[in-house]
């Protein structure tokens, strides 16, 4: 990778990602690539190009790709899983008929293209424990649907037209830099700005609803990694199983008030969600991505919580130190 377009680079992935590849590959083009409306902002437009991009659209695809002489695209273009439910003509649109524009510009003009996939590519019939690389995929959701047309979609161009497509299959990811925006496992993302806060948090999910989550440092370095990988040790492409850990409401607020001991949270169950994360895996098998590629995470629910509860503090201005309580 040389010249990168990120398109989707101001969303909860992409403006994190676009500044990370913007460190490692300091000496090329890393163009953030963003619809109107959610123009970059900051570090994200200050600290390199910026490009109308708006995946629905093959041509601004292709003006950019031209004029910044883009080898590999990074397509993150895409609705929430609740998001998604609500507005299900535009999640095929952006997610299907997206992925299409730039799998075409992509086998025009000779660049790799990464999109995520993700465990809602699974359905109620998948084994949910240690879910396999390759299983049973029957998603009850618009945005699963999605998820496995583009998976099926990105092998057909690499198996018909040889463009270098590569994928993983995304867990609940966990970040402090952007807000959580709709997604069935942004609860894990919410539950630690309401203690940081010192808020009680309602959490949307019952007790024992088990979702594979990963830290955002994780998942980018899964994103810039599976691309850097050596091709012909891949013997899958469209998608990966990564994983990092697996918990459930109760186990994410034990950990987090062995930091804030008087954190308290209560359930409000939204059966939208609920049904959604039901007929998610606990837990994924990521043993190929372990072999293929060398994937490993870093960050397990104690350290993850330790730099969640630090950053966040330090965004809201909150002098307090991350201390475990003793036992």
């Amino acid at each position: 990778m040389k010249n990168i377009l990120i398109i989707g680079a101001t969303g909860q992935i992409g403006s994190e990602l676009t500044m990370k590849l913007r460190s490692l590959y300091p000496n090329g083009n890393v163009v953030a690539g963003y619809i109107a409306g959610a123009e970059p902002k900051g570090a994200l437009l200050e600290s390199g190009p910026a490009h109308i991009v708006d995946i629905t659209n093959p041509l601004q695809i292709a003006e950019a790709v031209d004029k910044y002489q883009v080898d590999t695209i990074y397509n993150l273009a895409a609705l929430l899983s609740a998001v998604a439910e609500a507005k299900p003509q535009l999640a095929w649109k952006i997610g299907v008929g997206g992925l299409y524009n730039t799998l075409e510009v992509a086998r025009e003009k000779g660049c790799a293209v990464f999109t995520p996939s993700s465990i809602g590519s699974f359905g109620p019939s998948t084994p949910h424990v240690k879910t396999p690389q390759d299983t049973v995929q029957r998603p009850e959701t618009i945005y699963g649907v999605t998820k496995v047309t583009g998976e099926l979609l990105s092998d057909y161009y690499w198996n018909r037209f040889g463009v270098d497509t590569r994928s993983v299959r995304f867990p609940g990811l966990i970040s402090y830099v952007a807000p959580p925006g709709g997604g069935t496992t942004d609860y894990a993302v919410d539950i630690y700005y309401s203690a940081v806060k010192g808020e009680e948090f309602k959490c949307p999910l019952k007790p024992g609803t088990f979702m594979d989550m990963m830290y955002m440092p994780d998942a980018l370095r899964a994103a810039v990694e599976i691309m850097e990988a050596d091709p012909a040790r891949l013997r899958h492409r469209n998608s990966f199983n990564i994983a990092s850990m697996s918990f459930d409401p109760e186990i994410i607020a034990a950990k987090i008030k062995e930091y804030v001991p008087g954190f308290k949270m209560s359930y409000e169950l939204d059966p939208l969600r609920q049904g959604i994360a039901d007929s998610w895996p606990d837990s994924l098998d990521d043993s190929c991505a372990r072999e293929e590629w060398d994937w490993k995470p870093e960050f397990d629910l104690d350290a993850m919580t330790t730099d969640m509860l630090l950053n966040l503090r330090k965004k809201f201005g909150i002098q307090q130190p991350v201390v475990a309580e003793q036992a």
